[in-house]
């Protein structure tokens, strides 16, 4: 095996790797809702005893009138230094959370990053329901406990009370609270029955429906959907497997679940007495509902029960999500080469720090591991070389014994030894950093680090494709992907320069590599294509002092 051979596994490699998915466990068995019941002091005792844990059974959505209550419910604007959000009255979901450090576009002038696409008073997040799941459950119209349209959150943390009463004489209030600088929400919700000699039953459910954040997601190989890590362990659900039908996992040992993309995730976290099973289904075709049901209990007359969750709605930057705890940072996945990259996220933000260029970090994350693979990386092609030099021996070897397998097999070896040479020698360099470039493919392809950062001239977002824009329109590409091309070309003379030991037929076939590795590259996020582009210049460097010493 040579050199060009090890860059073909790289190539088939690389369309595993693109090819990827995951594999989750099938869909659980669905059950029968429970609806809020009145129930007399006899049977209620009976019914607490066998309290099960909630699910949801798949039903279409159909919008319903609010609660009239004798008021319309209003709109409630809370501002932090991370984002804007807005509250209605009419059902208590968000209708919008802005994140203010992230915007929708790469333009100066684009609007901050919306994480709610949703309109319908019943789809938007955090709609809450006791009793009767949230398809079937009337929407209320909540009082909030000031009557200003807008919250700031400066300082200290501040809460947002909102109270409301049902038909059924369940009084619901709703507590969350905010914080300057986190981009946590606690909410609190407080179910009592006002009723002075009937008693409830039922379970609560929270529910959580998004669309994508992004309408044209350019990173279609990263997952976008709902996820929940449980059991100490994470699961991304696939849009495909909620296509066949709904999704319920159950147990005691739920840390979140969330829905995300590429770059930000809407997550709740219940705490332990607030959380019996998640519920996931597709509403449509991009729209998927989460909902998080409750233990069934029995609220007797003037009983009151709390449910208690923590929302985190915002980016997925490992360090945000660090500092915020339960377990969110898993949420941040890298696949079988997570152990790998990781680390150098922390080498890539750490040299960020001192350069305040991601460009120039990748920069000098490759010089770095290109240091650290150079003896091996050397010893390989000093192997090639020689290998090279042998060719004519091996050639009279093979002319001599070309009818004995066994005795050219021996002959062959007795040359190796003779010279020094190990004919693995030239590709095990290049297997060894086969890893090392997934990794640091996975960090470049789906950091939110790298979202909309510059580098220089015309590369403004080392996340997007690399462009430069000439005044008109080029079909197919919209401009020059002009690092790209430089990297097929730096491919092409590092081809050129590395020793064969292929025959003249060969070699012309693989002569393609370079046009295959451009066409791969040219809509991969430009800061993976100066990493391809600054290391094989590196490799033409190196393999230049090695053909001048010899």
């Amino acid at each position: 095996m040579d050199t060009q051979r090890a860059l073909l596994a790289i190539v088939l490699s690389l369309l595993i790797l693109l090819g990827y998915q995951y594999f989750f466990v099938p869909p659980a068995p669905e059950e029968t809702p429970v609806e809020v019941q009145q129930t007399t002091p006899e049977t209620a005792a009976t019914k607490q005893a066998a309290a099960p844990v909630q699910s949801i059974t798949p039903t279409a959505v159909t919008e319903s009138v609010p609660l009239d209550n004798g008021r319309k419910g209003k709109d409630i604007t809370v501002e932090t230094n991370l984002y804007s959000a807005v509250l209605s009255e009419t059902g208590g979901g968000f209708k919008s959370f802005k994140l203010k450090n992230y915007r929708e576009e790469l333009a100066p002038d684009s609007d901050p990053e919306e994480l709610i696409k949703t309109t319908s008073y019943r789809e938007l997040p955090l709609f809450f329901s006791w009793g009767v799941e949230p398809q079937k459950a009337d929407i209320p119209v909540y009082q909030a406990d000031s009557d200003k349209d807008k919250l700031q959150v400066k300082g200290s943390d501040k809460a947002l009370i909102f109270k409301t009463r049902l038909p059924s004489g369940l009084e619901l209030t709703r507590t969350m609270t905010f914080s300057e600088n986190d981009y946590l929400i606690n909410l609190t919700i407080d179910v009592r029955n006002t009723s002075p000699e009937h008693q409830l039953q039922g379970a609560p459910f929270l529910a959580m429906t998004n669309k994508p954040f992004t309408d044209n997601n350019p990173n279609k190989y990263i997952f976008t959907g709902p996820a929940l890590f449980q059991n100490g362990s994470l699961e991304e659900i696939k849009t495909a497997d909620l296509k066949k039908g709904d999704q319920i996992r159950k147990g005691q040992q739920l840390a979140w679940t969330a829905y995300e993309d590429t770059y930000f995730m809407t997550g709740i976290i219940p705490d332990s007495a607030s959380q019996g099973s998640v519920h996931y289904s597709m509403q449509g075709e991009d729209t998927i509902s989460t909902v998080i049901g409750g233990n069934v209990v029995v609220l007797p007359p003037q009983g009151e029960k709390s449910y208690s969750y923590t929302i985190y709605f915002g980016p997925k930057k490992l360090s945000t999500l660090k500092a915020a705890g339960h377990n969110l940072e898993k949420i941040v996945n890298f696949g079988w080469f997570d152990i790998l990259a990781k680390p150098m996220l922390h080498l890539l933000n750490f040299l960020y720090g001192f350069l305040h260029n991601y460009g120039l970090a990748i920069i000098l994350v490759t010089i770095i591991i290109k240091a650290l693979f150079w003896p091996i990386a050397h010893k390989g092609m000093k192997s090639m070389k020689t290998l090279q030099k042998l060719q004519p021996k091996m050639a009279k070897l093979r002319e001599k014994y070309g009818n004995d397998k066994e005795r050219l097999n021996r002959e062959m070896m007795q040359l190796y030894q003779t010279y020094k040479v190990n004919p693995m020698g030239g590709c095990l360099p290049l297997i060894l950093q086969i890893p090392v470039f997934f990794a640091l493919y996975k960090v470049l392809l789906q950091t939110i680090e790298l979202r909309h950062a510059p580098f220089m001239l015309w590369i403004t977002d080392l996340s997007a494709p690399d462009r430069l824009y000439i005044g008109f329109h080029i079909p197919v590409l919209g401009g020059i992907p002009v690092l790209t091309l430089l990297m097929g070309a730096s491919m092409f003379l590092q081809q050129k320069m590395t020793p064969s030991t292929l025959d003249p037929t060969q070699a012309r076939i693989m002569m393609f590599l370079p046009v295959v590795f451009t066409f791969m590259f040219i809509n991969f996020a430009s800061g993976l294509v100066l990493y391809w582009f600054v290391n094989n210049l590196l490799s033409m460097a190196q393999q230049y002092a090695i053909n001048k010493a010899d």
